[in-house]
């Protein structure tokens, strides 16, 4: 998942009630154009229902190259052999995550928007670090509220990647791509897309090209 610009970073829906329905969706939407990760989220389901959802979207992702991140729980991702996963600061730790997923894979950890929290990760050896929510969110409560300027910032004075998340929209996102964001983090910007998530990802790529030319880099 490394980036030399910036790139989009997919969340599933909180939930998915009809996976192969959901793994038609997701492979359409991926047509759409380049996407970097897709983050499985699921909150308040058993682990069998979760290591469902690896097996079928998996190998969706790993047909279009995007590498699939597991949220909260690096036990199973672990056992489910993702390609990552990404802790909070009320999951597990990143040495905690580091350890049960192995060095070779990727761990990610949610900084709100405090730089302390997001140097601390980084100087740990995570392989990014997600600040926000930038803006009003309905996917999930954001207990924090961060400003463009901490991408800006971190872009300047650290190599680790930073991931832009919470309530972004083609609409919104131009101005944190930027600021620096190296990834943008999106979930119902594009599973509720009033077009359609393929839509969706094209208009964000759209944005993030537009975004980069204003940063003065052109995409990968």
């Amino acid at each position: 998942m490394n980036s030399p610009v910036c790139r989009l970073y997919l969340i599933t829906p909180p939930r998915i009630d009809d996976l192969a329905g959901f793994s038609r969706t997701l492979s359409a939407a991926l047509e759409g154009g380049d996407v970097a990760a897709l983050q499985l989220r699921l909150k308040d389901v058993s682990d069998d229902a979760i290591a469902a959802a690896v097996s079928a979207l998996s190998p969706v992702a790993q047909r279009h190259d995007v590498a699939l991140i597991l949220n909260d729980r690096p036990d199973l991702a672990a056992r489910l052999r993702c390609d990552g996963v990404h802790v909070g600061q009320e999951d597990a730790s990143y040495d905690e995550a580091r350890r049960l997923i192995g060095p070779d894979r990727i761990v990610g950890v949610t900084c709100h928007d405090s730089r302390h929290l997001a140097m601390e990760a980084a100087e740990a050896g995570a392989d990014y670090v997600a600040f926000g929510a930038f803006f009003e969110t309905s996917t999930k409560e954001a207990p924090t509220r961060a400003e463009a300027d901490i991408l800006t910032i971190w872009q300047e004075s650290m190599q680790t990647p930073c991931v832009a998340i919470g309530g972004i929209t083609v609409e919104n996102c131009r101005a944190l791509v930027t600021a620096g964001a190296d990834f943008i983090a999106v979930s119902s910007g594009v599973w509720a897309h009033p077009e359609s998530p393929a839509s969706a990802i094209a208009a964000f790529n759209a944005e993030i090209a537009a975004g980069l030319a204003e940063r003065g880099k052109t995409p990968a």
